[in-house]
């Protein structure tokens, strides 16, 4: 097979299973968090390391904002072996008992995006496969970690979002919104593959207090911001399970 040509990898150059931060520089972060890491490409908004945790092999990819940059990170990952995404990235908070930096496991996603109604029918449901659902979890849990497990939307447009459409989430009982999941797990579903997604709230459009705006408490940043590590390392620990 030729290499991919946005990822830059080939055949037998990665592990089965990967994180997927939207952030390249999540990508150092999370590899951290190993023994071990090396990269392997980068390119664009994709950077790729390899990486060794707790004696399981692993390989960390970056996505870049959004369902059609994640799609092409999931087709092209399929395409050199890779049968199980994890993302782990962060979200805007829905309901207002959510706050910044709780965690959320996302039992669905919403289809509030463009690039998996080119796949499927929006009827098609985008949801995670159950044992990297249960992995996050349990993998929370162990840690004494308190996630809120619930379904979530994927969003097109980030400077969108209206009024009237984040209390339509609300009343719907959606946890948060995010830019990548909904794409994830749909093309992991078609291809026979697993995925998950596990994400750290930096905002509540509830409360007025999405990332990007103003707010009364100058914490509030970088409790999120710290908080992802915990979410990286609850990841990890589910890949040792899968």
């Amino acid at each position: 097979m030729a290499t991919q040509p946005h990822l830059l990898v080939d055949d037998g150059d990665l592990t089965d299973r990967v994180l997927i931060p939207g952030d390249p520089g999540r990508v150092d972060r999370i590899a951290s968090h190993c023994d071990e890491h090396e990269t392997i490409a980068e390119n664009r908004e994709y950077k790729v390391v390899n990486a060794t945790y707790e004696g399981q092999e692993l390989t960390i990819c970056s996505t870049g904002i959004g369902c059609p940059s994640a799609a092409i990170a999931v087709e092209e990952l399929a395409n050199v072996g890779v049968e199980t995404f994890i993302r782990v990235g962060t979200t805007g908070a829905l309901q207002s008992d959510v706050e910044i930096g709780d965690m959320i496991v996302a039992t669905g996603a919403a289809k509030n995006e463009g690039t998996s109604k080119r796949y499927e029918a929006v009827e098609y449901p985008a949801v995670p496969d159950y044992d990297v659902l249960s992995a996050l979890v349990d993998s929370a849990e162990a840690n004494d970690e308190e996630v809120h497990v619930g379904p979530i939307a994927s969003d097109d447009a980030y400077y969108a979002e209206s009024d009237n459409a984040v209390d339509d989430w609300e009343d719907a009982g959606l946890l948060s919104v995010e830019m990548e999941a909904a794409a994830v797990f749909s093309l992991a579903r078609r291809k026979g593959l697993r995925a998950g997604a596990i994400c750290t709230v930096d905002g509540n459009l509830v409360e007025g207090t999405q990332k990007g705006t103003d707010t009364e408490d100058d914490e509030l940043p970088d409790k999120a911001k710290n908080n992802v590590g915990r979410a990286i390392d609850i990841a990890l620990e589910a890949t040792t399970q899968l």
